[in-house]
Parts: C-alpha cells; sequence; structure tokens
C-alpha cells in the first residue's frame, strides 16, 4: 500500500517509516520540520534502500495537502503531526489547540474527499490524566491535565465522529506511553530541540557531558524507591505497534483504541541505573520539587494490542539505554 505519513520526519514517524518500508508499503511524508529534520528522512532512504516523496509543507494548508493526495494514490494515512511539549502547551494553549486540531480538520476533510479510508492517529496515554489505578486499561476514565492533552483527547472525539459519517472507513487510536531508545544502527533516533523535554534524552546529554546533571522531580512518591514510575518503551517496538495497526485495519471498521506500552512500570532512578550499568556513563543528578500535575505511576494495559493485533513490546529497558546512547554517541549534534 501507499500510505501518507504525516510528521514522518519526527522521531516515532522516522522509525515508522522504517518499519513500513522494510514490510513492503510506500511511504509520503508531509512534515512541516517545525520538530523535526528531513536528514533523518534521507537516513531512512539510506537504510532501507527506498525513495521517500517528502512534502515540507504544514498539514493544515488544504491546497498544499490536496496536491499530495492528488500526486500519489494514497490507500491509509498515519498521523504523527502535531505540537507535543507539554509545558510549552501550557504557555501557549490557543496556539496548541489551533494547529494540533486544525490539521486534523484538514486532513479528514480530504482523506473523505479521495476516499482513503484508513486511519492510524497518534494519541497519547495523557488521555488518561491523573489516572487512579495501574496498569491503565483502554476502558479507564479519560481526561487531561494540560492543553497537549487535551488536543489529543479532542482529536480522538472528532475522529469518533467522523468515522460514523465514512461508510466503510477505520481508525485506529494508538495511545502509547514514553517511547525511548532509537535505531540499532545509530543513523535515526531523538533530537529534541533546545532543552529536552523527556527523560531519556536529557540523560544521554548528561552523559555526554553537554549538560551537567540530571533533575529528578520528586522523590517522596508512593513508589519503588520514591521516584516517578512510568512505561518506558522501545521506538522500534512502537513504530511496529503502527504497522500491526494499519494491518488490522484494512479488514475493519469503525474506531478501535489500543494502549501501546510495555505493561511494565520503570521509575526514574531505576531509569538512570540501567543506563550507567549498560553503558558505563555515570549520570550525576539531583532531587528537585514535585512537578504540579505529575502522578506517581503511570504504566499500560496492553493486553487488546496483543489479543487483537498480534503485537508485543519485546525490547527491553538494557536495549532501550544502549541504543539511546549509541545514537547520542555516534550523534553529538542530532542531525545538524
Amino acid at each position: 500500500m501507499t500510505i501518507l505519513v504525516t510528521g514522518g520526519a519526527g522521531y516515532i514517524g522516522s522509525h515508522t517509516c522504517i518499519e513500513l518500508l522494510n514490510q513492503g508499503h510506500k511511504v509520503v511524508v508531509v512534515d512541516n520540520l517545525v520538530n523535526s529534520h528531513s536528514e533523518s528522512l534521507q537516513r531512512v532512504e539510506e537504510l532501507t534502500g527506498k525513495n521517500i516523496p517528502f512534502y515540507a509543507v504544514d498539514l493544515s494548508n488544504e491546497a498544499e495537502i490536496t496536491k499530495v493526495f492528488s500526486e500519489h494514490s494514497i490507500e491509509a494515512v498515519i498521523h504523527f503531526a502535531g505540537l507535543k511539549a507539554v509545558g510549552e502547551s501550557v504557555k501557549q494553549p490557543i496556539r496548541y489547540y489551533d494547529n494540533n486540531i486544525r490539521s486534523t480538520l484538514v486532513l479528514c476533510k480530504l482523506m473523505q474527499s479521495f476516499s482513503v479510508k484508513h486511519l492510524v492517529f497518534s494519541s497519547s496515554a495523557t488521555v488518561y490524566g491523573l489516572a487512579e489505578s495501574n496498569p491503565i486499561p483502554e476502558t479507564a476514565p479519560l481526561s487531561a491535565t494540560n492543553p497537549y492533552g487535551r488536543t489529543k483527547l479532542f482529536i480522538e472525539y472528532i475522529l469518533n465522529d467522523w468515522i460514523t459519517t465514512f461508510d466503510g472507513a477505520s481508525v485506529a487510536l494508538l495511545r502509547y506511553f514514553n517511547p525511548v531508545g532509537a535505531h540499532a544502527s545509530g543513523r535515526i533516533g531523538e533530537d529534541p530541540q533546545g532543552i529536552p523535554n523527556n527523560l531519556m534524552p536529557y540523560i544521554t546529554q548528561v552523559a555526554a557531558v553537554r549538560r551537567e546533571k540530571l533533575s529528578i522531580f520528586g522523590n517522596d512518591y508512593d513508589t519503588v524507591d520514591g521516584t516517578g514510575v512510568r512505561d518506558y518503551i522501545h521506538v522500534v517496538d512502537l513504530a511496529m505497534g503502527h504497522v500491526k495497526a494499519l494491518d488490522a485495519l484494512i479488514h475493519l471498521t469503525g474506531s478501535h483504541v489500543y494502549n501501546l506500552g510495555t505493561g511494565n512500570g520503570t521509575s526514574v532512578l531505576e531509569l538512570v541505573q540501567a543506563f550507567q550499568q549498560a553503558t558505563g556513563q555515570p549520570i550525576p543528578y539531583e532531587i528537585s520539587a514535585r512537578r504540579p500535575g505529575d502522578v506517581a505511576t503511570c504504566f499500560a494495559d496492553s493486553s487488546k494490542a496483543e489479543r487483537e493485533l498480534n503485537w508485543k513490546a519485546v525490547r527491553g529497558i538494557v536495549e532501550m539505554c544502549r541504543d539511546s546512547w549509541k545514537w547520542q554517541k555516534e550523534n553529538p549534534n542530532g542531525y545538524k
């Protein structure tokens, strides 16, 4: 099939492009490069030996996206494009609502116009808000504690409404937890702009002496060592989850939601210790105050994805740490 991947030059998008190409699909990418680099797609082409038509345009530009649909026989869409920093969304909520929701509306309109009936959406565990119990199943109550999370939740509602008006169409809402790691080649990985918002790239930058030390926000939670517990999933496992969801959608109609995680919780200190053991690199850290809105524990019940998609995360914490460090070592300045 020919798959349109929005945000395909980004961290998760580029890894998913590799897995799609390796499975024999053709890939077309749209990405405005606000939080990504076109170099990632050049490296995907290098790793796979396949060509990727690339459009450096904003997904909300209906005229330009219409051209993309007109020039390719697109059969399905994987939708990653969107602003994604929680802290930034709190400071710039209107920008997040406008960008993430408006671009999705344009995409839905054009998919229906061109009769493209299958959509995999990059959602997030943030739609569970302050979950009261773990592991979290897909049936848990939905809420959100920040504008970024609310854009994901609102888009889920939009897609659920839209799909009922589109005969024969199907959508997969993939709620994933904490992506980490990098491609085993070390050629593509997470390349945050400025100060990393996520834990693993901050750890690798401390290991590379780009940053002095790691700040751990809170050590008085009711967890194994007092630090927050999260479900870290290797980005390649996550990418394969998108491929499996796409394979399933071809035979389905309506809306289907899946958690993508390992089902295991790892504390911040456990991740730091695993990184040090896996790489031999020391990670100096300090304990800071808790961040507002952070929960003590959050990890997935991914049994539905295993049951219905025949998907399961297979890479462990050590592999996540080793691959993240290899990416950092071989690309000390990211894609620049």
